[in-house]
């Protein structure tokens, strides 16, 4: 099992590093015609992919103790939030920079659009690295035909409340850490993750991303796509909103009031 890990670990590391290459390389390339933000959701949502189905591998077939497995979740999350180069790697989260008006709904289309490209590339791409056999667990894996079987261990609506709910904490811990400081907001961000897949992930894998879950789970055996679509878009989705919609509400409630309201009515005639 150590050598597993060992070769799983460097795969990560590999994909990370080219990714990140790439990513620098792209950005340089296309800023003249305005292209390098789609061209760096495609690369780091590819990214985002790959890294998820080793993870995944390593802990339904691998066999790894659930304690390793959370933490390479959360070292793999860091690496993700300080490599992206605003990338969101998320369709909810495009959504949701094009409600606050971050994004034009074109460029949260594009961006959408990208990212389920990145997630389908991804999907054939680790085959073929699986394929070369470079552990005992990717030559077994080959030797099996690439098996997948579905994460959901519940009925269709629990599992769609799970994603729900882990896409609301998420969700909630990056809206509220906005104001921090990138380098330790991504382990805010990171650690939030990492508690969601630790609640959820028995019931349905805790994915809460609708293109990564394209990506990792909808070739899976045991639902329907409409089943899948029903767990892994909608959940996720209404969870972003829910959040969102709540921040929204919430945030006056909580802000401090302006000092003018508290003035009598003569001075505020005077000012």
């Amino acid at each position: 099992m150590t050598g597993d890990v060992a070769v799983s670990l460097s795969v990560l590391a590999v994909v990370v590093l080219l990714s990140d290459v790439t990513r620098r390389m792209l950005v340089r390339a296309l800023a003249d015609p305005g292209l390098s933000s789609y061209a760096v959701e495609l690369v780091s949502t590819f990214q985002l992919c790959c890294c998820t189905h080793e993870l995944k591998l390593l802990s339904e077939v691998g066999g790894i103790p659930p304690q390793l497995a959370l933490t390479l979740t959360y070292v793999t999350s860091v690496a993700h939030g300080l490599t992206f180069r605003g990338a969101v790697g998320n369709p909810c989260g495009a959504l949701e920079q094009a409600y606050r008006a971050r994004f034009s709904a074109g460029c949260a289309l594009g961006r959408i659009a990208c990212q389920f490209a990145a997630a389908v590339a991804a999907r054939v791409a680790v085959p073929v690295i699986w394929g070369m056999g470079l552990s005992g667990l990717h030559s077994r894996h080959k030797l099996l035909g690439f098996p997948c079987v579905s994460a959901i261990h519940a009925s269709l609506p629990e599992a769609a409340a799970v994603e729900l709910v882990c896409a609301f904490a998420v969700q909630t811990v990056i809206t509220h850490t906005q104001s921090v400081e990138e380098r330790y907001r991504v382990h805010a961000v990171a650690a939030a993750i990492t508690t969601a897949v630790y609640a959820g992930g028995r019931v349905t894998g805790a994915v809460f991303n609708p293109a990564l879950a394209f990506s990792t789970q909808f070739p899976c055996s045991g639902n329907s796509f409409l089943d899948y679509c029903f767990v892994y878009w909608l959940g996720p989705l209404l969870g972003m909103m829910s959040s969102v919609l709540l921040s929204d509400k919430l945030k006056p409630a909580f802000s401090p009031k302006s000092p003018s309201l508290h003035l009598p009515l003569r001075a505020k005639k005077q000012t």
